[in-house]
């Protein structure tokens, strides 16, 4: 029976779809202005899991990630590059799926974006402005009433009252109250617009969540996800738009997943302390950075340094090893370690667990290696099957244990010095043996001698 910590409720909840076997979830997605930060990748990967497991467990899914491609940092980045803010949207849309290819992330049912939205952003404020939740001053912004909301502050558990002591209202606005949040804003010159009932302008960033959702899974969906930073208040913003819209709960489920930190600090573009997903790639191997991902639960902060990335690589290295020299056959046996995985992850998504049963796998697999290895080739499709709800473990074993190889030694020549010393080995001519093992310790590549032959990568 799967398990949710639900934000709202503030404790985990036996999980129910509203109708049926059918789970509509909604996350909120990139606003793409540059190449996606490592933190970024948390987020995508988080979610993946979810994806992944849902799925699995039976469920009809429908997942849905939007996309933000207008708002005050495309325009300022735009403007910076000498671009249209949808020539600059278009390539990092580009990049980001290419990360995600490349992270094993797989792409949601549908990615709404933003512009493709505006009508129905006009439907919705119109809504709220005829229900007394919003107002237009006259100066062609739109702002939503927060104090008419009676509900506001029920995710992040704000008081309204904490909430105005020191806010203020900016000399360019001309809100009722500190605390009300534009929804639609009036064009600035330079900035790209839309015709409106209110005149020229583009929408604020919170409704566009509220009607790409909405549009998309209705006006009450499962599931709504994001970055815990997102918690306040982008998503208390869009429970006060979109129940005030429609009188109906917006979400039954909120899931937030943790940051990456840098020595303690949110790893973000705005503090400048942020990797981009490229740039950790260019050092390590894809399933390297996601098994980091994936192997602290999700709502856990993940702390980025060179030390979790080698832990990260040491473990699916362990995991490969185990897989090298057997054949691939489809699961079978290990319906004891199946059971221990579900567990773990039908209690909201435990992937620390889930891992640690992994690791056990692997030993019972290395124990049957020589004895039974008919059974260890079992349990390594085993091994396949459960570590692709993590995303990981598809690869071929030589192929990811020798990855980085190319350009630092020769596989033929490799290759050839491990034939001459077999042969040597053959003859009984230990002196030479030993001669080319040094050798080839000397080139950085570790031999692995085993019943099916020997066996090569490189060293760390």
């Amino acid at each position: 029976m799967l398990t949710i910590y639900n934000t709202l409720s503030k404790t985990k909840e036996v999980f129910k779809p509203l109708e049926g076997n059918k789970v509509r979830m909604y996350v909120c997605g990139m606003t793409v202005y540059d190449f996606c930060h490592l933190g970024h990748g948390r987020s995508m990967v988080a979610f993946d899991l979810v994806t992944r497991w849902l799925r699995y467990s039976g469920y009809d899914l429908t997942y849905v990630r939007n996309i933000t491609d207008i708002d005050d940092k495309i325009i300022n980045r735009a403007n910076e590059n000498g671009e249209s803010f949808d020539a600059l949207t278009a390539r990092m849309i580009d990049a980001m799926h290419e990360d995600e290819r490349r992270l094993n992330i797989l792409p949601p049912d549908q990615e709404p974006r933003a512009t493709d939205h505006i009508a129905g952003m006009h439907a919705m404020i119109q809504t709220l402005i005829d229900k007394g939740y919003a107002y237009a001053p006259g100066n062609g912004d739109v702002y939503y009433r927060v104090g008419k909301f009676v509900g506001y502050g029920k995710l992040s558990r704000k008081k309204i009252e904490d909430l105005r002591i020191g806010a203020r209202i900016e000399v360019d606005e001309a809100k009722q109250d500190p605390l009300d949040f534009v929804l639609w804003k009036g064009v600035k010159p330079g900035e790209p617009s839309w015709e409106s009932p209110w005149g020229p302008g583009r929408p604020g960033w919170h409704i566009e969540c509220s009607v790409m959702s909405t549009c998309c899974l209705g006006e009450s969906f499962d599931i709504h996800g994001g970055g815990n930073d997102l918690e306040f208040p982008h998503h208390e913003n869009e429970i006060a738009q979109s129940e005030a819209a429609t009188g109906k709960q917006y979400a039954n489920a909120w899931m937030h997943c943790g940051m990456i930190r840098i020595n303690g600090e949110k790893m973000s573009k705005s503090l400048n302390n942020f990797f981009t997903i490229r740039d950790v790639l260019d050092k390590y191997h894809p399933e390297v950075v996601r098994y980091l991902l994936v192997s602290s639960h999700y709502r856990s902060s993940i702390n980025y340094s060179e030390d979790s990335l080698r832990e990260s690589k040491g473990a699916l290295e362990r995991f490969y090893h185990a897989l090298r020299g057997l054949p691939r056959v489809a699961a079978e046996g290990g319906e004891e370690y199946v059971e221990r995985f579900t567990v773990a992850m039908n209690d909201d998504f435990g992937t620390p667990e889930a891992c640690a049963v992994l690791f056990d796998l692997v030993r019972e697999i290395n124990r049957l290696r020589e004895s039974d290895p008919q059974a260890a080739a079992g349990l390594a499709g085993r091994l396949r099957v459960l570590g692709d709800l993590l995303g990981v473990l598809q690869l071929d074993a030589d192929d990811f244990l020798r990855a980085g190889a190319e350009g630092k030694v020769d596989a033929v020549e490799v290759e050839a010095l491990i034939q001459a010393r077999l042969q040597a080995r053959a003859d009984k001519n230990w002196a030479e043996s030993d001669r080319i093992r040094d050798q080839l310790t000397a080139m950085g590549v570790v031999l692995e001698d085993g019943k099916g032959g020997t066996t090569w990568r490189l060293a760390d």
